[in-house]
């Protein structure tokens, strides 16, 4: 499987993923791993609606997905991985999947982040998982679109 970008975003799939980036890096398959969408019908059924047209869309467990994609199920595709944050992407890391890049592209502001970018937003949490992501040797870059340079994410912790 080509697994073309992973991308944490708070919003999952919204025009910059759905639009730019699926056009940008001709993607055929978007994959939320997301626990709580893919348990959630209603949360399902607006990803599909928000998925372009013909991109193939998987909704799963982080699990499910590192099942998936150590059984190489999606080999033939070109993959986008989108996440809510971090944490997920660490658990999937854990169950064997091999990512070499992790694009932070929008983390939203709450009551307990703070801005390390404009649209990235962290808990000490989240820093402390993006050390464990970059020990193992995973490259953490923060771009919100294509056009935009990539910036090293360590940098900005």
């Amino acid at each position: 499987m080509a697994i073309l970008n992973v991308r944490i975003d708070g919003r999952l799939i919204h025009g910059q993923v759905a639009n730019l980036w699926t056009s940008y890096l001709d993607i055929t398959r978007i994959m939320v791993v997301d626990d709580v969408a893919a348990n959630n019908d209603i949360d399902k059924a607006g990803l599909r609606l928000a998925c372009p047209a013909g991109v193939n869309l998987s909704v799963l467990t982080v699990e499910k997905a590192a099942a998936n994609i150590n059984d190489g199920r999606y080999d033939s595709q070109r993959v986008l991985i989108v996440t809510r944050n971090p944490q997920t992407l660490l658990r999937l890391v854990e169950q064997g999947v091999e990512l070499t890049e992790i694009n932070a592209g929008n983390m939203p502001k709450t009551d307990l982040t703070r801005a390390i970018r404009k649209t990235v937003h962290v808990t000490d949490d989240d820093v402390d998982v993006f050390r464990k992501l970059s020990a193992k040797g995973i490259n953490l870059t923060a771009q919100l679109v294509p056009n935009e340079e990539k910036v090293d994410l360590m940098k900005l912790l």
